[in-house]
């Protein structure tokens, strides 16, 4: 299969990337990454989260992060909901899509959320045919569709049961996601053919985290395939909380850098995107987790 002539990316930084940092980031400055990103030509930013602020208490001004941003025509944003009572207090703040998420591993989701994929999945079910009743966009995030930190490699079997369920409560697309890590070119191939049962693969997109430093190489696999939907975040920021070591999403930079060099089209302005990541990382006071944004950064003051 010839590979995709563009690719569009999903920048997950200011939710994904920001809500696992101890130190607290000011609304404003969610804002300003936002401006930023939708600067540098990012067609769809996942902004925030609609959970308790007791469990992510960087998300508690979601409210006012929704209300702050200019939102610019052609621009898609996300927003995560965990719950009935998120997507409710979501809505007032009028996200163009919602976000819910399942594991493809039992485990994980027992320890995590407690319940067993099928039961969360069950809880998604209201949240789903409320958003898409008050005209909404559904995606769902597949977390550990190649490994678990609690049961190791995650068989396509398991993903494609997760995005049968999925498809049956009404979401709309899915992300395959390497939460941890540990995919390599083969098993993500596998993983995303196991959901491609369920949904096209212009519904598919990939999540690849670096933890082994097999992010670019699994959107290559991805690609190969024929998905052109992938997340990343900006500055590389994140990372798994549920397993020792595991580093962020690939980064924005490093993924347009590629993607550039391959001759596919992203409409990301990588010099803005580059300034982006710096914004954000001079805040949180370290360089930008992006090989690419070092590299640039130390060029221009070279």
């Amino acid at each position: 299969m010839p590979l995709p002539s563009q690719v569009r990316i999903i920048d997950v930084g200011p939710r994904d990337g920001l809500q696992n940092e101890k130190q607290p980031v000011p609304a404003a400055t969610k804002i300003e990454l936002v401006r930023r990103l939708q600067d540098a030509g990012l067609k769809e930013i996942e902004v925030t989260s609609y959970v308790s602020p007791k469990w992510v208490p960087q998300m508690a001004d979601n409210h006012e992060v929704m209300a702050g941003i200019t939102r610019q025509a052609g621009v898609r944003y996300s927003v995560l909901t965990p719950n009935l009572k998120g997507w409710e207090a979501a809505a007032l703040d009028r996200p163009d899509e919602i976000v819910v998420f399942g594991a493809a591993s039992e485990a994980f989701s027992q320890k995590n959320i407690n319940c067993s994929i099928a039961e969360s999945i069950e809880r998604f079910a209201p949240v789903v045919a409320a958003a898409k009743a008050a005209g909404v966009a559904v995606r769902g995030a597949m977390s550990c569709t190649v490994g678990c930190p609690y049961e190791g490699d995650i068989a396509p079997e398991r993903v494609a049961y997760l995005a049968g369920l999925m498809k049956g409560i009404g979401v709309e697309r899915v992300d395959v996601a390497d939460t941890i890590g540990v995919g390599t070119p083969t098993k993500v191939q596998r993983a995303i053919e196991a959901a491609a049962q369920h949904f096209g693969i212009d519904q598919i997109s990939g999540h690849f985290h670096d933890t082994y430093g097999q992010a670019l190489a699994n959107t290559l696999a991805a690609l190969e395939l024929g998905v052109w939907n992938f997340q990343s975040s900006i500055a590389g920021l994140g990372g798994c909380p549920y397993a020792k070591g595991a580093t962020g999403n690939v980064a924005t930079e490093d993924l347009v850098f590629m993607l550039n060099g391959m001759g596919i089209a992203t409409g990301i302005d990588l010099d803005r995107l580059v300034d982006a990541g710096a914004y954000i990382s001079d805040f949180l006071g370290r360089k930008p987790n992006s090989r690419t944004a070092v590299a640039l950064i130390n060029k221009r003051e070279g």
